[in-house]
């Protein structure tokens, strides 16, 4: 016998985590992860630190010549780890 008030899951979960505020900081934490993905395994061993405050990622990069080149290439980077994501969560990175 079906219910007629049935939800999907997922829908029921993203109101919850909403809710109690955590939709932005498992948002974070997604783009985090996602970060390997879009950069590629190349960029990784030279990759110290990531976090995000404020709406910007800041980035701590080890090679002065990987960290100009990402530079350049910031506002790709930040729309594919948005993209990866499904929604808006830095608006700027910050290499250091």
């Amino acid at each position: 016998m079906r219910r007629k008030n049935t939800e999907r899951l997922g829908d029921v979960l993203r109101r919850v985590l909403s809710q109690h505020h955590l939709d932005k900081a498992l948002l974070e934490r997604r783009l985090i992860a996602a970060w390997p993905h879009v950069l590629g395994a190349n960029v990784l061993p030279y990759t110290a630190d990531l976090s995000i405050r404020n709406r910007t990622l800041y980035v701590q990069i080890t090679s002065s010549a990987l960290r100009q080149n990402l530079f350049f290439s910031r506002e790709k980077i930040k729309e594919a780890l948005n993209k990866e994501v499904g929604a808006t969560v830095i608006h700027e990175i910050v290499f250091r």
